[in-house]
């Protein structure tokens, strides 16, 4: 069982100021995981924009225009600042209000900061223009960047106490992570492809005559890039079903925000898989009412009573 700490209720002015800091860079950077953070109470959302707000400035060091060796620099930075969390040398008045956020999260809840290195041990792969040949070579960058965000984040969630296999929490956080971001990746491919990065496995292109790129608005001459999307977006759904295992173990509010921001993904994936083209032009997204759809149905329950009488059939 992962239990999070008590979290008391009385902070000082300058944590306050330092997470107030990261929930505006949260609201105002990443609108799909605000939707599922609301959900939770005070001192959980707080801690969970801490991680995004350090995990943000992580990815425009890899996202930015500076030259390769300058990000790599900054990574190598970053990597000692979290040095200084772990080590609880980050004084309440540091004049960086996300180490000073983030100290306060790690000695609240029991978060595994490691994971932030993973993190940056994923953006270097990016900004030294790593490519893969195959889902397993994906894998290893997807549980970087996205599977170790699951697991940061069931560090603050927690799971209930008897939680039936809630020794695989940890394994089914950083699948739904894998979910997640292989559905950025099918998202954001041209928008990848203009950025000079290819993240599909070659194999995979090869298979479907996409190896020449996705330069325009149109599929590689000759290629079934339908067949090519709707293969990635099989996978994707074969993760978020393992994935979704996790929210019977998590209390209502954590399993609600998860469910919130897993399902805005699912519903995204059944937007590309319906328009596999509409990726090659442009963003695709969900209109805020939808959203706010997903989030009354994770805060009811539903998904999560779905995944327990499914995990009950199974053992019947």
């Amino acid at each position: 069982m992962i239990r999070a700490v008590e979290v008391t209720p009385h902070l000082s002015a300058p944590v306050l100021a330092a997470y107030s800091y990261c929930e505006t860079v949260t609201g105002q950077q990443a609108r799909n995981f605000a939707y599922g953070i609301r959900l939770l109470p005070a001192p959980k959302r707080r801690a969970m924009s801490a991680l995004y707000a350090l995990s943000r400035r992580v990815d425009d060091i890899g996202d930015g225009d500076l030259a390769d060796d300058v990000k790599l620099a900054r990574l190598d930075e970053t990597r000692l600042l979290l040095a200084r969390v772990r080590g609880g040398e980050v004084a309440e008045d540091d004049t960086d209000p996300v180490a000073v956020a983030l100290s306060h999260a790690a000695r609240a809840f029991p978060v595994p900061l490691e994971g932030l290195d993973e993190l940056i041990d994923g953006v270097q792969m990016d900004v030294r223009g790593e490519t893969y040949e195959t889902w397993d070579d994906l894998k290893v960058y997807c549980r970087c960047v996205a599977g170790a965000i699951g697991r940061l984040s069931l560090g603050v969630f927690g799971t209930e106490a008897g939680a039936r296999g809630a020794e695989r929490a940890a394994e089914y956080a950083d699948t739904l992570g894998l979910a997640l971001q292989l559905t950025n990746i099918l998202r954001d491919v041209r928008e990848d492809a203009e950025g000079g990065r290819t993240y599909l496995p070659a194999d995979d292109l090869a298979k479907f005559g996409c190896s020449a790129g996705f330069a325009g608005p149109l599929p590689p001459e000759g290629s079934d890039f339908a067949g090519l999307v709707h293969f990635e977006v099989r996978r994707a759904r074969a993760l978020f079903a393992e994935g979704y295992r996790l929210l019977p173990m998590l209390d209502r509010r954590s399993g609600a925000c998860v469910a919130a921001m897993a399902g805005i993904y699912r519903r995204l994936l059944d937007r590309i898989e319906r328009d596999p083209e509409a990726v090659l032009r442009g963003r695709v997204s969900l209109p805020g009412r939808e959203k706010a759809y997903v989030a009354v149905r994770g805060l009811s329950g539903l998904d999560t009573r779905t995944v327990t009488r499914r995990t009950v059939r199974r053992r019947a």
